[in-house]
């Protein structure tokens, strides 16, 4: 059994776990080299402070099964009320609908918190993670073509956004 909630200090090794694989071996997160620990702390308590969230997947004995959290769009006022947000799954335990129940959950705070707007930067070509975001009904943003490098590839980058509130 599958259980949502708010991330703790002693997830960190977990959300560490998954982000340092993605970073390894896939294009998702547009990093190559390896966090750290002490780093993955620092993000943790740099999105503590500034009020943002960090939910957790975890199975019945607490590991770390997938984690979701959004921060900042840019760094100016007038995007004060959109954030950009970010799903990771364990490897292997993708498609079981993780992804689905943590973007649920962040969409669901997000409402509660003030945020107009949400952003997705998707790899161009990442078809899980545009699905997923096209069930929750985000939109085609656009495409930034070559902005980033990974394994001496081009890659580029899909923005998918969803409107929360309205101006009625």
């Amino acid at each position: 059994m599958t259980h949502i909630r708010h991330a703790i200090p002693s997830d960190l090794r977990g959300i560490l776990e998954i982000t340092n694989h993605e970073i390894v071996n896939g294009t998702a997160f547009w990093m190559t080299i390896p966090r750290t620990y002490q780093e993955q702390v620092q993000w943790f308590e740099a999105r503590e402070k500034a009020g943002y969230p960090v939910f957790v997947a975890v199975d019945e004995t607490q590991k770390v099964l997938g984690f979701a959290s959004y921060g900042l769009f840019r760094p100016y006022d007038g995007y004060k009320h959109t954030v950009e947000h970010s799903v990771y799954i364990s490897p292997h335990a993708q498609g079981k609908g993780l992804g689905k129940a943590l973007l649920k959950e962040l969409i669901s705070y997000a409402q509660h918190h003030n945020v107009h707007a949400m952003i997705a930067a998707i790899t161009e070509g990442n078809t899980a993670s545009v699905r997923l975001h096209e069930w929750f009904g985000f939109k085609y943003g656009g495409i930034l073509p070559q902005t980033g490098i990974k394994f001496d590839q081009w890659l580029n980058l899909l923005f998918m956004y969803k409107i929360l509130t309205s101006d009625d």
